[in-house]
């Protein structure tokens, strides 16, 4: 447990938004069990849902229970909160395979062990057998139609339009909290701030249905500094899962977090102490330049999402792609092989050449399709791959020529060493673990070849 009560602990942090009241004596009397939803209309949870986790994460470490409620019921409509359009509906299939996927990410925030052990629901359990009759009449019945209106998530809708669908989304949700009130006992559900209408619906069918005490609290929507829309970068959204986001850009995105955002991001989400976060702060405010919040950060948050080994491999990509004082030839040979999926890259099978006499030029398809000449030689350190040729095959540069002025310009490098005019091969003998170039082209342009054979 936390020094600190749940609220006071995520007043401080930032993540407190809004609350019912009494909800201060009700967590203040002793353990309760609460709930937070999520959506599995994709097959990955993002960033901008680690807000709501943390604040399962610290409602447990406060010592309450929290159940993680995944909507494999509710996915199969969608909730229209925050959406100007009627969603795209997933198939059954679609959503039992998200909920797995997230279900697998919950797991890597929440103790699922001792006292007050983590639970894991899925809202398909009881409302894939609910009968309309039966909605209709045990929950639908405790709602005007005036009282759905005025919610902001049908409100501001009625414009453009909104289906009976989503429009019922909000009964569902509140039908979501009563049955988990009647199996489990929770009597608070946390959640996003666009979330209050469906939370407080939640709350007044407790109350009508079995005359029971129930609350809410919600969490804040983040937002960044710059004014951009957290969690989103160039490529698009930022996700827990590998496949979608791979760790070396998940740990990139917090390390590049901007100076007046980091510190908020450390407290809104790493599990740091006060002491450690505003120690962090002063250091920031002090030597910004060091960046040491942000590698607290990034390294805080990436270790919980994809663990410690992928995390250490992260940081020491980012060290050898941004400090150019680094020596390429001190990383692990799994640093080098994640970068061949970041960096412009090129992996060269040598066994292809190998058959004719030295100098012996052949074409290679590389990973984006093109087809390139890559030749073998003979060099002073032995025989190897073309320079020039490399330089072209990872698209460092467009041409032999640009290759062969820069080079006599001395504007190339290899593992870490200025390449003469005379550096004409890349020589086996100099790769990395045997089969690793990193070449740079001026300060900032970097690419990987893997050589193979």
């Amino acid at each position: 447990m936390t020094g600190l009560p749940f609220l006071d602990e995520l007043a401080w942090r930032g993540l407190l938004y809004q609350y019912t009241e009494g909800v201060q004596g009700m967590l203040a009397a002793g353990p309760i069990t609460a709930y937070c939803g999520f959506d599995p209309t994709a097959r990955s949870l993002h960033v901008g849902n680690l807000i709501p986790v943390m604040g399962l994460a610290h409602l447990q470490r406060s010592g309450h229970r929290p159940i993680a409620l995944v909507g494999g019921g509710t996915g199969m409509i969608g909730d229209p909160s925050g959406k100007v359009a009627e969603r795209t509906l997933n198939s059954l299939e679609v959503v039992e395979e998200n909920t797995r996927a997230i279900r697998h990410q919950l797991e890597r925030f929440l103790d699922f062990t001792g006292a007050r052990a983590a639970m894991m629901r899925n809202n398909a359990d009881w409302l894939m057998t609910l009968g309309a009759i039966e909605f209709m009449r045990d929950v639908g019945k405790h709602f005007t139609v005036n009282y759905m209106i005025a919610k902001d998530s049908v409100k501001s809708r009625l414009d453009s339009g909104i289906s009976y669908t989503e429009f019922s989304y909000m009964l569902l949700q509140a039908y979501d909290y009563l049955e988990l009130h009647r199996r489990e006992g929770a009597r608070l559900q946390i959640g996003g701030s666009d979330q209050w209408g469906n939370i407080t619906a939640g709350v007044e069918l407790i109350r009508r249905a079995s005359g029971a005490e129930a609350h809410a609290v919600t969490l804040p929507l983040v937002t960044t500094a710059s004014g951009t829309k957290f969690g989103k970068t160039e490529a698009g959204a930022v996700w827990l899962d590998p496949t979608l986001t791979s760790p070396y850009k998940f740990y990139q995105f917090w390390i590049n977090a901007d100076d007046r955002d980091a510190g908020r991001y450390l407290r809104l989400f790493s599990l740091l102490s006060r002491e450690e976060i505003e120690a962090l702060e002063r250091g920031l405010a002090e030597r910004p330049e060091g960046r040491e919040a942000q590698r607290a950060l990034a390294t805080d948050v990436t270790t919980r999402v994809h663990g410690a080994d992928a995390t250490r491999i992260a940081a020491d990509a980012s060290s050898l792609v941004f400090d150019r004082s680094a020596d390429p030839r001190q990383f692990a040979g799994g640093v080098l092989e994640a970068l061949l999926q970041e960096l412009p890259s090129a992996i060269i099978d040598a066994r292809t050449l190998t058959d004719g006499p030295t100098g012996t030029t052949a074409s290679v398809t590389m990973a984006d399709g093109r087809t390139v000449p890559v030749g073998l030689k003979d060099g002073q350190s032995g025989r190897g791959v073309d320079t020039l040729d490399a330089f072209v095959a990872t698209g460092l540069v467009k041409s032999k020529g640009d290759a062969r002025r820069l080079l006599q310009q001395g504007g190339l490098y290899a593992n870490g060493e200025k390449l003469s005019p005379e550096s004409t091969v890349l020589a086996s003998s100099r790769a990395i673990h045997g089969e690793y170039f990193v070449l740079r082209k001026g300060a900032r342009e970097i690419a990987i070849v893997r050589v193979l054979g």
